[in-house]
C-alpha cells in the first residue's frame, strides 16, 4: 500500500477550500447558497438547528435502557460435546505407481496434461494437439 496514492487511504478525507473556475462561478454559487438559506428560514427549518434539536431530543442510552431478556426465557448453558482426544496422524501422499502414464506435460498456458507415450510427449513439446 505504500506505493498507492492518497485516494486509497482511509485517513485524511477532509476537504480543503473550494476552488472556483472563475470569480463569476464563485459569485453564482454564493448567491444560490444564500437563496437556499433564505428559503429554509421562510419554511421555518434551519438545517443546523434541526440537527441539534434531533440530537438533543433523542434519549441517552444507559445500561438500564438496554434491551433485556424477558423472564422465563433464560437459556441454560449448553456444554460443547466432548468427542475425546484423537491423534492427528500425517496422511501419506498419493503417488502414482502404475505403468500407463509416462509423465505430465505442459500444453497451452500451463495446462497440465498426462503423457501416455513418447509420441505424445514430442507432440506436446512441439505444441501440437
Amino acid at each position: 500500500m505504500h506505493l498507492e496514492g492518497p485516494w486509497l487511504s482511509t485517513t485524511g478525507k477532509k476537504k480543503g477550500p473550494k476552488k472556483w473556475a472563475s470569480a463569476d462561478a464563485k459569485r453564482k454559487a454564493e448567491k444560490l447558497d444564500a437563496e437556499w438559506r433564505e428559503k429554509l428560514k421562510a419554511w421555518g427549518v434551519e438545517a443546523d438547528t434541526k440537527k441539534k434539536r434531533r440530537a438533543l431530543a433523542s434519549p441517552v442510552m444507559t445500561s438500564t435502557a438496554l434491551p433485556k431478556t424477558p423472564p422465563g426465557r433464560e437459556t441454560a448453558r449448553i456444554e460443547s460435546r466432548d468427542t475425546g482426544w484423537v491423534t492427528c496422524a500425517k496422511v501419506t501422499d498419493n503417488v502414482y505407481t502404475g505403468t500407463k502414464i509416462k509423465g505430465i506435460g505442459t500444453m497451452h498456458k500451463s495446462n497440465a496434461v498426462p503423457v501416455f507415450s513418447d509420441e505424445e510427449a514430442v507432440d506436446i513439446s512441439k505444441m501440437r494437439r
